[in-house]
């Protein structure tokens, strides 16, 4: 399996699901498996089978969670050398040359991406677009609705 890149916040975020997930979840969910089977006969106990369902999804989640970890490749911003480039994890704004609005993007690992908090994937077509730029560059981006010109107003390491 390749590296996965995150940021150090992603990968803090990671972490602190797995440890919900095997320190809260886990248990409540092995304990509603006990009630359940107290109910008696499990082919039409609803609640048992209810609660096994919630324990594979649970089981589930922490073994993607642990697989990414082990293959994450952090990358902690702040140690990177300012080089006034879009890299992973930076903070980049543009402006569309076409209507000039400004946007302001973070570029994250897949896991982190949340297009309504400007949080946008590395694998994006935005940052595929961006990365390696630097302010004053105009790029094309390709996106579903078509091309799109762009200028990089400024990079941030924050």
């Amino acid at each position: 399996m390749k590296p996965i890149p995150m940021t150090l916040r992603g990968a803090e975020r990671l972490r602190e699901e797995l440890d919900y997930l095997k320190s809260v979840r886990r248990p409540k969910i092995i304990a509603d498996i006990a009630t359940a089977r107290e109910h008696g006969d499990l082919k039409e106990n609803a609640e048992y089978h209810a609660a096994r369902e919630q324990q594979g999804f649970c089981e589930g989640r922490i073994q993607e969670i642990e697989a990414k970890l082990s293959n994450a490749q952090v990358i902690d911003i702040m140690k990177m050398p300012v080089s006034g480039r879009v890299i992973f994890g930076a903070t980049v704004t543009i402006m569309n040359l076409d209507t000039d609005e400004q946007q302001t993007y973070r570029i994250v690992g897949d896991d982190e991406a949340d297009f309504k908090q400007n949080l946008i994937s590395v694998n994006s077509p935005i940052a595929r677009g961006l990365i390696g730029k630097e302010p004053d560059d105009v790029v094309v981006i390709k996106t579903p609705g078509g091309d799109v010109e762009c200028e990089v107003l400024k990079v941030e390491y924050i």
